[in-house]
């Protein structure tokens, strides 16, 4: 388990807390139609920290061709249909580019800013010249409106429970997942981020801001610069 991260519940844990059964459970939202809305049909697609491939089977089901990456066996042990490759992102030097890069769960924004740096590094190095890398932000009162539930139709309560700053700008998120028969608890390192420091870290790694891709500004559709 990384310093700073945490979880608890039935299953396998990963480094950074994530609970491979609950995301096995968890509905698909809205992100297939996003991320559809915003990519050329059947696209090539390297979809960065992909778990257990919420995101990917709806994608495959919808013609792209995805390349799935996470450092969890676990979880890729969950995806079918498609390519896996078991690494850190932030490690990652496949030798080809892709006509989109996607780094989604809100993994822009890590504690750690050479980790930051290093996933954003990634997404430039993968994305082909015409091509486009597409991430998923936190909304602005993330860590500000707190706490917070929200009960999923499906029946379970999503509990966001805190933020607390531990220092250089970083939070300690503390988050709860209920379920009629089960509960997992995860705690994380999260650097909000403003749309201005968000653009100038991305202008950092030669990438920059082509649209917002939702109102929130959740969802960001980035170009190389």
């Amino acid at each position: 388990m990384r310093e700073g991260y945490e979880g608890t519940g039935p299953g396998a844990i990963t480094p950074d807390g994530c609970a491979v059964e609950l995301y096995a459970r968890l509905p698909v939202g809205d992100e297939p139609d996003i991320i559809a809305a915003a990519v050329p049909a059947g696209a090539r697609i390297l979809e960065l920290g992909s778990g257990v491939g919420r995101i990917t089977h709806p994608l495959l089901e919808r013609g792209f061709a995805v390349t799935a990456v996470d450092e969890s066996a676990e979880m890729l042990e969950r995806i079918s249909g498609t390519r896996t490759i078991r690494s850190q992102i932030e490690d990652l030097d496949l030798g080809e580019t892709f006509d989109v890069v996607m780094l989604a769960s809100f993994l822009v924004h890590s504690g750690d800013v050479e980790v930051r740096r290093g996933l954003l590094r990634t997404c430039a190095r993968h994305v082909a010249e015409d091509g486009c890398v597409l991430i998923q932000r936190e909304g602005v009162d993330y860590h500000t409106n707190l706490p917070r539930e929200r009960v999923d139709p499906t029946g379970f309560t999503v509990r966001m429970r805190s933020a607390e700053p531990v220092g250089d700008g970083v939070n300690s998120v503390h988050a709860e997942y209920v379920f009629p028969d089960a509960t997992w608890t995860q705690r994380f390192l999260s650097r909000p981020l403003s749309s201005d420091q968000f653009e100038e870290a991305l202008a950092a790694e030669g990438l920059r801001v082509d649209r917002y891709l939702t109102e929130d500004g959740v969802w960001v559709r980035a170009v190389r610069d």
